[in-house]
């Protein structure tokens, strides 16, 4: 009886870094044929060996195949090694970690030399990729229809969410996720600091302080419900007003602490803002029209 094989989609992969690399042994081992080109040659001899076919120049590993990824150090590293190379019918796919700004301009860049584009923002770290069950995705903007073709290839590594049409936002959402772990990781940062002298280990804490920050998580829902809406009273369950007026305890406990405040301060300073516009009955929400210049 014969049986059916399924091609699968050749990738020319552009960057063999710790996530190129990982991305790369994700295609192998999900049986893509992949070409690979690295400045360093000394890496792309090691994804050689698991059976890349490694190119001489990136020019020659664009011509190769109709998918072409891309995961280079800036937006500048994109420009300088596709500089060279035949983009006209190629679907060109950058992973390259940059801002909106970028993406949208390097998309008009790509088509000006006859490329469709799309831009991605990687979710994840390298030993996050090719696990299934690893949690990590990957944002996608630009061409739907791009998207669509290349979909199943593109899962391979990670997960996809298709983030809209504007070239800018897989970047944004990337940058937007990222900035809110900071900010969790600078609160994680401050409350240890808080018990850093005393007598309380640090493994005691962390669990409390995983579990609370899994448990205030869902307010993001409510804070999109506000901006939606416009309402910033809508469900408030501690007013502006209200939390304001504990500040002083917070600082005043960093400073019997020995710990310095610069990583609650500022925010503190817009909560009194705002509070000073007339707003004490609202949510924390109208923070964030003080941050949109």
């Amino acid at each position: 009886m014969a049986h059916e094989t399924v091609e699968k989609t050749p990738v020319t992969l552009l960057g063999l870094g710790a996530m190129g690399a990982a991305l790369a042994r994700a295609w192998l081992a999900a049986g893509h044929p992949l070409t690979v080109w690295n400045r360093t040659p000394a890496r792309a001899a090691a994804i050689s060996a698991e059976g890349a076919k490694v190119a001489n120049s990136a020019a020659e590993a664009v011509a190769a195949n109709t998918l072409v990824v891309v995961c280079l150090l800036d937006d500048a590293s994109v420009e300088e090694v596709l500089a060279g190379a035949d983009l006209a019918g190629r679907d060109l796919v950058n992973l390259t970690t940059g801002t909106p700004a970028q993406a949208r301009a390097r998309a008009d860049w790509a088509r000006e030399r006859g490329a469709r584009y799309l831009d991605g923002g990687i979710m994840a770290v390298p030993p996050m990729i090719g696990v299934p069950d690893a949690g990590g995705y990957v944002f996608y903007s630009g061409s739907r229809e791009l998207f669509e073709r290349h979909r199943e290839t593109l899962a391979v590594p990670a997960g996809t969410t298709y983030v809209g049409p504007d070239a800018g936002f897989a970047a944004l959402h990337d940058v937007a996720l990222l900035s809110a772990m900071y900010g969790m990781f600078a609160g994680a940062a401050h409350a240890f600091a808080l018990i850093r002298r005393e007598d309380i280990d640090p493994a005691s804490l962390a669990p409390l302080l995983a579990d609370w920050l899994v448990a205030m998580a869902p307010a993001v829902h409510q804070t999109a419900d506000q901006l939606r809406s416009g309402d910033y009273t809508k469900g408030v369950v501690s007013t502006l007003a209200m939390q304001v007026a504990g500040t002083p305890s917070f600082l005043r406990t960093a400073e019997e602490q020995g710990v310095s405040p610069e990583l609650l301060s500022p925010y503190f300073a817009l909560m009194r803002r705002r509070l000073a516009e007339g707003s004490g009955d609202e949510d924390l929400t109208g923070v964030i029209d003080l941050l949109v210049r």
